[in-house]
This record gives structure tokens, C-alpha cells and sequence, in this order.
């Protein structure tokens, strides 16, 4: 289990080079041009075929969720790892790694996908359940994000913000 500090930001430049997280760019669906997500029998790559994420720099791997419709919004506050926790165990067992687009969640399935909405500068950015938290009391947040999460929605020197969570697939 990892436990959450809201970081405070380093000296360190904030446009670090990211490594995708290659679970959402093959989870994405497919959208044809009206915004629907094609079905199975659609002539769409399989995700085994198609580009990786990094084939291609202009193109974020939560680019396809970016726009899917919300199965769910929860509004709270969320926080984000603190860098010293690179490398340990996350609930599901993966290595957490700052540079992935990843949060933890008490309750959601892992591999669901959540659109972060920023409501004050309408930045966003879509992660992945890989953990369980946040876990304090005295400042309730309903979700923990990851370091290159943090920095897509500019939470770095706040902290702790204010989101809109839009669930856009649900994990099994």
C-alpha cells in the first residue's frame, strides 16, 4: 500500500520526458466521426497490431478516452505521490512509476479509466486504477495521482485541488 504526501514541488524541471502507459493506448476505443465507439466487428486494428504510443509523440494514448462519454462524475479534492515512492508496490502489484498516467482509487476497479477534469483551467487528463488510497481522514480526497498526472493538469505547486472525476470505462 502506498501512502500519499502532498508533495511539494522540487527545483527539478517539470517538463520531464514521460513514458506512456501502454494499458490505456490499448484499452482505447476506436471513435468513428460521430463520436461513437465502434463495436468489435468493426474493421479497427487490434491493439496487438497497432502503433505503440511512443511511434508516435503527437499522440497521447488517453487521446481516444479524451472524449468518451462519462459512465459516472464524483467531484472532490485529489493529491498526488510523493516522488519518493517511485518503485514500491501498488495494490494491484505493479512498480508505481511517476511518469505513467496512473492514480489510486478506495473503491473503483483497478483498470478503470477516470477523465480528470481541472474545473478552474479545464485542463484534463485520463488515468488508470492501480492502486487503493487515499487514505486520510483529516483531508478527505477521493483520489491519489500519479507525478506526469499531476503535471498534465498543473496541480504540482497546489497539491491538493478540486476535480471533476468523469469515469469513462469501468474496470473489471
Amino acid at each position: 500500500m502506498l501512502v500519499t504526501v502532498a508533495a511539494v514541488p522540487s527545483c527539478g524541471s517539470a517538463t520531464r520526458a514521460r513514458r506512456r502507459d501502454p494499458a490505456l493506448a490499448a484499452q482505447a476505443p476506436s471513435t468513428s466521426g460521430s463520436g461513437s465507439t465502434s463495436t468489435s466487428d468493426s474493421p479497427s486494428p487490434s491493439p496487438s497490431t497497432s502503433p505503440s504510443p511512443s511511434d508516435s509523440p503527437s499522440t497521447s494514448p488517453s487521446d481516444a478516452w479524451a472524449t468518451a462519454p462519462a459512465l459516472e462524475t464524483i467531484e472532490g479534492r485529489v493529491s498526488y505521490y510523493a516522488d519518493s515512492l517511485a518503485g514500491h508496490r501498488t495494490a494491484n502489484g505493479e512498480s508505481y512509476d511517476p511518469s505513467a498516467l496512473t492514480c489510486a482509487s478506495r473503491d473503483l476497479p483497478f483498470g478503470t479509466l477516470i477523465r480528470i477534469v481541472r474545473p478552474d483551467t479545464g485542463a484534463s487528463v485520463v488515468v488508470r486504477v492501480n492502486d487503493r488510497g487515499p487514505w486520510g481522514r483529516r483531508h478527505p480526497r477521493i483520489l491519489d495521482l500519479s507525478r506526469a498526472a499531476a503535471e498534465a493538469i498543473d496541480m504540482i505547486r497546489a497539491g491538493v485541488i478540486t476535480v471533476r472525476a468523469e469515469i469513462v470505462r469501468r474496470g473489471e
